[in-house]
């Protein structure tokens, strides 16, 4: 059985892992895109937007490898709004999505699946975190199902006791406003403790386990 991870989330030093007003313009919010000025560099993130060579980063590497299926918030798919971004969106990510598994969009408003180039599917649950987190490890099998975010899923899921490990890559940014993290979480409570601290540049990756 795989485990349930969050793997590669990018946060600032004051605990945003988005900025203030999401839009299609600013998908991660205004100043949110700085977070992952560790990420852009890599070999991991350049192959997922078609580009050749990049740095070698395992924590990189490791946000996107082994995973089985992914469930993502309903501004991970579109942006804001019940339109979903207009009549013919598909996602950010165009016609193959970097996923390459069933992917499980949390969303109030229902829509078919979408079937993706490079075996991506997207899956759009209305039934909540615990069917999709249910769905999502039925498809994985043996392998990880990742919480891909965004701020507000993750949090969901670290309240419900469900995340194994969770990797931050918290990176040397202030946004001052925005989505927090950790705000009301009580993180040794539910039972997460420190496992590895890697500083590096660009970010301090700190890997929390139960």
């Amino acid at each position: 059985m795989g485990r349930v991870r969050v793997a590669g989330f990018a946060v600032s030093i004051d605990g945003f892992g988005a900025g203030p007003d999401q839009s299609l313009e600013h998908p991660m919010g205004k100043g949110g895109g700085e977070l992952h000025q560790w990420f852009y560099p890599t070999r991991a993130f350049r192959s997922m937007v078609g580009k050749d060579g990049g740095t070698d980063d395992r924590f990189a590497s490791a946000a996107m490898e082994g995973f089985g299926a992914f469930i993502l918030g309903r501004n991970m798919f579109g942006p804001a709004g019940d339109d979903w971004g207009g009549p013919n969106w598909r996602g950010w990510w165009g016609e193959n999505p970097p996923y390459h598994a069933p992917t499980f969009i949390l969303t109030h408003h229902a829509r078919p699946p979408i079937e993706m180039e490079g075996g991506t599917t997207f899956y759009f649950v209305t039934e909540g975190i615990e069917s999709a987190l249910a769905q999502a490890k039925a498809a994985a099998g043996d392998l990880n199902v990742k919480i891909g975010g965004g701020v507000s899923t993750v949090r969901q899921y670290l309240m419900a006791r469900a995340i194994d490990e969770f990797h931050l890559a918290m990176s040397p940014v202030i946004l001052g406003r925005g989505e927090n993290l950790f705000t009301g979480v009580d993180l040794p409570g539910l039972g997460y403790r420190v496992s590895e601290v890697v500083p590096t540049e660009l970010a301090t990756h700190i890997v929390l386990a139960r």
